[in-house]
C-alpha cells in the first residue's frame, strides 16, 4: 500500500495555471459555440480575451518564486514542469501577444466571415501550448507543447476555406513542419537511446561523460537533429521558405500571431534544448547555431529589400521577409551562449529583444489589418499618404518600423539591437557581430523606404512608379492567356494610373478592438523607447 501511495503526489495548480486557464477556456468556447445564436458569436472573441488576461494575471504569484511540479518520486529534485523566471518571463510574452492578437481578430472574424467557435478554440489552444513550452523541462513534454502549439495554427492559416492562397498557405505551413518535427523526433529517440533519460538535467548530466564512444556519436547527432524542428519554428535558414507564402495566404491576425508567438515558441524551446539540456555540447550547437544567425538575418535582409514600394508589392511579404531578418538578430545571442562563460546573460539578451519585437511587429500588423480593410490587396504603395487619411494611424507605423529598424525615436529598438551586439561581442563572436552590424544597415534601407511612402501625399507619386505600375499592368494582361505567376502577380490588383489612388478610398471607421490593440502596442513602445531599462531588468529575470 506505501508502494502503491508513493507514486502519488500532488499537483501544483498555481504553477500551471497559465497554460490550464488558456486551455479551459478554450473547450468553454468550444461547448458555447454550439448553443449561441449566430448573431450573438462576437460574443466569443470577448470571452476568449477574457480568458487570456486572466490567464495572464495568473501569472503574478509566480514571479516572485520558483515552482515546480510533476516531479519523480524517486528524486523530486527532477521535474516536468518548472514555474521559473525564465518560464514566467517566457509566458507573459506569448499570452500578452496572444491577447493583442485576440483584440486584432475580433474585426477580422465578422469581416472575412470565419467561423467564430472554431477560430476562437484554435487560437486558444494554440496559446496554450505556447504558454506550456517554456515551462517544460523534459524532452517529452517539449515535443507534446511544440505540436499543441503548432497544429492548431495550421487550421488557423486554412480557415479561410474558400480562398486558395489560405488553403495553399496552410499546406504549405503543414507539410514542412511535419518534416522538420519527424526530424526532430529522430533526434530525441537518439539523446534517449543514449542517456536513458528524457529530463533534461538528468540528460546534462549523462552527456558529459558518455562511457562508450559509440553513445557518444549517437548523442551527437541527436542534439543536432533535435535542433531542426526548434529552428523551423524559428524561421531559420534553410527552414525559412514557408514563412512568406504562409505569411500573406493566413488571416493577417494569423500572420502577426505567428510572427510574434511562432518565433517565441522556437526560441524558448531551443533555449532550453541547448542551454538547459545539452549544455556540455556547445561545441557542436553553438557554431551551427551562430551559423544560421549570419544566414537568417543576411537572407532576410536581402529578400525584403526586392519588396520595393515602386514594384506594388505586399507590405505583408515585407513583414515576413522582415521577421526572418529579426530571427537572425534574436539567433545570435544563443550562439553566444555556446561560446561566453555566462550564458545566462546571453540568453537574458534574446528574451529581451523578444519582448521589443513583440510589442513593435505586433502594433505594425495592426496598422496593416487597418488598411487592409480598404485596401485589401495590401500593397506598400496602398500607404502612399497615409498620413493625410488616418494621421494617428501612419504615425503609429512610422513609429513601429523605425522600432524595428533601430532609430530614434524608437530607441528601444536600438537598445535591444545594442543588447544582441555585445552578447555578441562579449563571446567573442566577432565576425557574428560584423555580420549583424552590416544587416543593420541593410535593413535601414527598406524600414526608411516604407515610412518615407507614409508621408508622400498621392500627388507626389514618383515617374518611375507610375511606369512600374504599367509595367505589371501589361504583364498581368500578357500572362492571363498563360496564367503565369511571378512577383508581378501581387501587383496585377495594382491601380491603373488614373483609377482612384489611396487618398481617394472611403475612410472607415476604426474598429474599437482594432484600435485598442494598436494603441497598447504603440504606448508599450513608447514607454519602453523612455526607460528601455525596464526590458532588461524583466528580461535579466529569465536567466536559467
Amino acid at each position: 500500500m506505501s508502494s502503491v501511495t508513493s507514486l502519488v503526489q500532488s499537483v501544483d495548480w498555481v504553477a500551471v495555471a497559465p497554460p490550464t486557464i488558456t486551455a479551459v477556456v478554450a473547450l468553454a468556447v468550444l461547448v458555447a459555440d454550439l448553443f449561441v445564436p449566430r448573431h450573438r458569436k462576437p460574443l466569443l472573441g470577448w470571452c476568449a480575451i477574457g480568458g487570456l488576461a486572466l490567464a495572464a494575471l495568473s501569472l503574478l504569484p509566480l514571479v516572485a518564486g520558483d515552482r515546480r511540479t510533476f516531479c519523480l518520486t524517486t528524486d523530486p529534485g527532477v521535474c516536468s514542469y518548472a514555474a521559473d523566471h525564465f518560464a514566467v518571463v517566457v509566458q507573459f510574452l506569448v499570452l500578452a501577444g496572444a491577447l493583442l492578437t485576440a483584440l486584432l481578430s475580433v474585426t477580422a472574424v465578422e469581416d472575412h466571415r470565419l467561423p467564430a467557435g472554431e477560430f476562437w478554440f484554435l487560437l486558444l489552444s494554440s496559446a496554450a501550448g505556447a504558454a506550456l513550452l517554456p515551462a517544460s523541462r523534459d524532452l517529452a513534454t517539449l515535443v507534446i507543447a511544440l505540436e499543441v502549439a503548432s497544429l492548431p495554427a495550421f487550421a488557423l492559416v486554412g480557415l479561410r476555406r474558400a480562398d486558395r492562397l489560405s488553403s495553399e498557405a496552410a499546406l504549405k505551413f503543414f507539410l514542412s513542419s511535419v518534416a522538420a518535427t519527424a526530424v526532430m523526433l529522430l533526434g530525441v529517440s537518439f539523446v534517449y537511446a543514449a542517456t536513458g533519460s528524457l529530463h533534461l538535467s538528468r540528460v546534462a548530466t549523462t552527456l558529459t561523460d558518455l562511457p562508450d564512444p559509440q553513445l557518444a556519436t549517437l548523442a551527437t547527432a541527436g542534439v543536432a537533429l533535435t535542433l531542426v524542428g526548434f529552428a523551423f519554428k524559428t524561421a531559420a535558414v534553410p527552414f525559412h521558405f514557408w514563412v512568406p507564402d504562409t505569411y500573406v495566404g493566413a488571416p493577417l491576425p494569423i500572420a502577426a500571431y505567428l510572427s510574434v508567438i511562432g518565433k517565441a515558441v522556437g526560441f524558448s524551446g531551443l533555449i532550453l534544448v541547448t542551454v538547459e539540456g545539452f549544455p556540455s555540447y556547445a561545441d557542436v550547437w553553438g557554431p551551427a547555431v551562430a551559423v544560421l544567425a549570419a544566414l537568417t538575418m543576411t537572407v532576410g535582409n536581402v529578400a525584403a529589400l526586392r519588396q520595393a514600394p515602386e514594384r506594388a508589392h505586399s507590405a505583408v511579404r515585407l513583414l515576413a521577409w522582415s521577421s526572418v531578418g529579426q530571427a537572425g538578430y534574436l539567433l545570435v545571442p544563443i550562439a553566444a551562449a555556446g561560446y561566453a562563460d555566462d550564458a545566462a546573460h546571453a540568453i537574458g539578451a534574446t528574451v529581451a529583444y523578444a519582448l521589443m519585437y513583440a510589442a513593435v511587429n505586433l502594433g505594425a500588423f495592426g496598422v496593416a489589418a487597418l488598411v487592409a480593410r480598404t485596401s485589401p490587396a495590401n500593397r506598400i504603395s496602398d500607404y502612399r499618404g497615409l498620413v493625410t487619411r488616418r494621421p494617428l494611424a501612419a504615425l503609429a507605423l512610422g513609429f513601429f518600423l523605425l522600432c524595428l529598424a533601430g532609430l530614434p525615436p524608437g530607441i528601444i529598438g536600438l537598445f535591444a539591437k545594442v543588447t544582441v551586439f555585445s552578447a555578441a561581442v562579449d563571446a567573442g563572436l566577432a565576425w557574428l557581430a560584423v555580420v549583424m552590424a552590416v544587416n543593420v544597415v541593410i535593413a535601414l534601407y527598406y524600414y526608411l523606404q516604407w515610412t518615407a511612402v507614409l508621408f508622400r501625399t498621392a500627388g507626389e507619386t514618383a515617374e518611375g512608379e507610375v511606369a512600374a505600375e504599367r509595367r505589371v499592368k501589361v504583364g498581368a494582361a500578357a500572362g492571363a492567356g498563360t496564367g503565369a505567376v511571378d512577383d508581378g502577380a501581387e501587383g496585377a490588383r495594382a491601380q491603373a494610373p488614373g483609377a482612384a489612388g489611396p487618398a481617394d478610398l472611403p475612410k472607415a471607421k476604426v474598429p474599437a478592438p482594432l484600435a485598442a490593440a494598436i494603441a497598447l502596442a504603440a504606448v508599450l513602445g513608447i514607454v519602453l523607447s523612455g526607460a528601455p531599462q525596464l526590458v532588461l531588468r524583466f528580461a535579466s529575470g529569465a536567466l536559467l
